[in-house]
Formats: structure tokens, sequence, C-alpha cells
């Protein structure tokens, strides 16, 4: 049972990942400006992110999932104000030139950030719920089949994210730095406008 539970996981994590929303266009940026290791570190801070929300579904955490829904409306101005703030300095990015080695300093940083970033969407946390919910799971699981379950999702996720940046590398050392120019400020506009329906969402 564990193992099936472990296989669904993979499953929803992968797919809940696929939807190219503000954290895959930051992927697909980072990837393509600044190598393959910066994508992934991107990858797994949604991952986390995901791995955490989803322990709340998967567990049942009513006074956390409570927080969460009494302070939606905080959370996603946060989320929004954010996005716009990182499409910004996105858009006025200078490129890196792709020929050089790109330094490993800020990795951290970026993981945190990331994390922050996509926990700001409290809708997540209840898709997760309607999700296991749809499996069978709507009441608390046990701690180790719970815990086999979002392990998978974690996997998932990161499954989605190494494939996508390994698909974005491909393209990456045939962009001279006029094109990474553009990946930022067409990025950097997309990342803006998500923070803009982010923020038309509340009223």
């Amino acid at each position: 049972m564990e193992l099936n539970l472990f296989l669904k996981g993979i499953v929803i994590g992968f797919v809940m990942a696929v939807p190219i929303g503000p954290i895959g266009i930051m992927c697909i940026r980072k990837t393509l400006t600044e190598g393959r290791l910066r994508g992934l570190i991107i990858g797994l801070g949604a991952a986390t992110a995901d791995l955490l929300y989803s322990c709340v579904a998967a567990f049942g955490f009513t006074s956390i999932s409570g927080v969460i829904t009494a302070e939606r409306i905080w959370i996603r101005l946060i989320g929004g104000t954010l996005l716009l703030f990182f499409g910004a300095r996105t858009f006025h990015a200078k490129p890196s030139d792709p020929k050089f080695h790109i330094h490993s300093s800020g990795m951290l940083g970026s993981y945190f950030y990331i994390v922050f970033l996509t926990l700001t969407n409290p809708l997540t946390v209840f898709v997760f719920i309607a999700v296991f919910a749809a499996l069978g799971l709507e009441n608390e699981v046990k701690i180790f089949s719970g815990s086999v379950l979002v392990a998978g999702v974690f996997i998932g996720s990161c499954l989605w994210f190494l494939s996508l940046s390994s698909g974005v590398t491909l393209f990456r050392k045939k962009l001279d730095l006029v094109g990474l120019r553009w990946v930022n400020r067409i990025a950097g506009i997309l990342i803006i406008i998500s923070g803009i329906i982010a923020l038309v969402s509340l009223l």
C-alpha cells in the first residue's frame, strides 16, 4: 500500500508542478541566464513548499490550515508585492555570459526566497486537500503512510523542475547576451503580470 501511495504522490507532485506559473518562469529564466544549477535551486525551493503544504493536507493540521484561511488576504498581498518587486528586478537584471562559469554564491538565499514566495499562494494547500480527498484521504492518515505520500509529492515536484531545467539547458548556449537580456525582460514582464493578477484577485 505504501508503494502505491508513494507512486501516487510522485504523480500528484509532478502534475501540480507542471503549470508554468511565476515559479516556472523564474526556473526557466535562471537556467537560461545563470545555468542549470540555479534553475534546479528554484525547483527545489518550490518542491519544498509543495512538501510543506502537502503535509498540512495529508496530516490534517487544522490549526495551520485555519491560520492560512484567516490570513489568506495578507498572504496573497505579500506574495503579489514580492512578485512585482522580483519582476522589476528581473526586467532590469544584466545577464551573465553563458560561456563563463556561473558562481555558486547566493544559492541558499535563492532557495529560501523561493520557498517563502511559493508559500504565499495559500490556495495550494486547498488543492492538495481536494486531491487527497479524491484519493480517499479526507481523514487523517497514519504518520508513516502520510510521510510516504508527501515524500512522493516532493520527488514528483523535483522531477518536473529537473525535466524543465534540463530541457531549457539545451537552448542556453545558443543565446548571446542580447538574447539573454530579452529573456530577462520577457520573464520580468510575465512575473509582474502574475503579481498584478495576484493583487487584483484580492479586490
